[in-house]
């Protein structure tokens, strides 16, 4: 009886070429999302094997999940912006914003309208209003660098939304509720700071919920040979060109230097090396463009 029906009355063909093209096309969007959410990670990839990495990789798989804050410490160059990148990424919150603050560069009078944004007429130049970095990060992650350069008043406020998950603009006193997952860095000895009045004790408490140390690059040079074709890779990308090899002896050399400036200072070297060296960078090139 069932094949008669289907003799007798066909399903619509239209209709169902449009169900499978439909169904195709989702699984393709899916497979799309996929290759670009690799290309994103990708960008942020933390490079190295060193029981150093791969200890803070741990606690990013731990850490991530939850909305646990995180204090993120190391000396300039070392990537703490990527530890920031990586935790959002495995995070709930991948899909929201990410949204970063370099508080150093931003004048002390100017912090609190950054965070927290302004209405008009709350200062001179506030022709409209505006909203701040905490708004703009709502459902996502904000990522304070460098807070330890941020001013007294700014932390008191950064204190009230950790408390109270609400900020008010500057020149209102209506409250702004946020939901901001929040991961601070800082190259500061805070509680040296604390001691000195210049950083308040009880914000500390509340971002160091998780404390990530970022070793620097002399603390783990076994991953020197792993970021050099790393780098060596990504600047042939970069230059449309193909990447250079290092000699075992150029390896041995960039080793074991004093990578005071840590990453940074790596990539830039190995970027010179692939502009003025060989076709293979052997020591002599090291000793002649790179040396100290």
């Amino acid at each position: 009886l069932g094949a008669f029906d289907y003799i007798s009355k066909p399903p619509d063909l239209n209709r169902l070429l449009t169900t499978v093209r439909n169904a195709l096309d989702k699984k393709e969007l899916v497979i799309e999302n996929k290759i670009l959410k690799k290309k994103v990670s990708k960008n942020y990839e933390m490079i190295g094997e060193s029981p150093e990495i791969t200890g803070i990789k741990e606690i990013i798989e731990k850490v991530a999940p939850t909305d646990a804050r995180v204090l993120i410490t190391g000396s300039n160059g070392t990537g703490k912006e990527l530890v920031a990148h990586w935790v959002h990424e495995k995070s709930e919150r991948h899909a929201a914003p990410f949204v970063e603050v370099n508080c150093a560069a931003i004048p002390s009078e100017l912090i609190e309208s950054e965070l927290f944004g302004h209405v008009k007429g709350a200062f001179t130049s506030a022709i409209k209003d505006r909203a701040g970095k905490f708004e703009t990060a709502n459902k996502g992650t904000i990522f304070l660098d460098e807070i330890g350069d941020m001013s007294l008043s700014a932390q008191a406020k950064v204190l009230r939304a950790l408390q109270e998950n609400k900020i008010s603009r500057v020149g209102s006193d209506k409250d702004i509720s946020v939901d901001v997952r929040v991961v601070a860095a800082t190259n500061k000895d805070l509680s040296k700071e604390i001691e000195e009045g210049r950083f308040r004790e009880d914000l500390y408490h509340r971002l160091a919920v998780i404390l990530v140390k970022v070793p620097s690059l002399n603390e783990r040079r076994d991953d020197i040979p792993m970021l050099i074709e790393h780098f060596s890779e990504k600047i042939g990308v970069e230059q449309g060109t193909a990447p250079k090899k290092f000699s075992k002896k150029a390896l041995e050399l960039l080793r074991a230097y004093d990578w005071t400036g840590n990453i940074r200072e790596l990539r830039n070297v190995v970027e010179r090396l692939t502009i003025l060296g060989s076709d293979e960078i052997t020591e002599e090139d090291v000793k002649l463009f790179a040396s100290k």
